[in-house]
């Protein structure tokens, strides 16, 4: 009942981004408002990291599941890709490695950040 109660908390956080979607003339996803939403509502204390977490780490185990569509969807379009497939390589390969590399730079600070912040408090005692 507990994941059930957290699943839901989870896509009326979902639901809450396609809203603003609809309201918002922007061109951003719904997903992104939704994450948003997750980020500020989390971080404001409305909601709780434990109220949603056991739903979150499940999605995040099944993530790998997400993406089987989408590449069947790819080898479906095969024949419109076929002309520019080198360019999209390129493209996917530079972007995941851009994306790795910032993920990573933003890890370490943060890391490196809550360490200087423990230090300075354990000094402070």
């Amino acid at each position: 009942m507990k994941l059930l109660r957290q699943f839901c908390i989870i896509l009326f956080v979902s639901f809450l981004g396609e809203l603003l979607h609809i309201l918002i003339p922007l061109p951003i996803p719904a997903s992104v408002y939704g994450l948003v939403l997750m980020l500020l509502a989390l971080c404001s204390g409305i909601l709780k990291m434990a109220q949603v977490k056991e739903a979150a780490d499940f999605l995040i185990e099944i993530m790998p599941v997400m993406f089987i569509p989408a590449a069947v969807g790819l080898l479906e379009s095969w024949s419109a890709l076929q002309s520019i497939w080198l360019p999209v390589i390129v493209i996917t390969i530079l972007t995941t490695v851009i994306v790795m590399a910032v993920t990573g730079q933003v890890t370490q600070r943060m890391i490196r950040r809550e360490h200087h912040k423990k230090a300075k408090e354990a000094g402070s005692e």
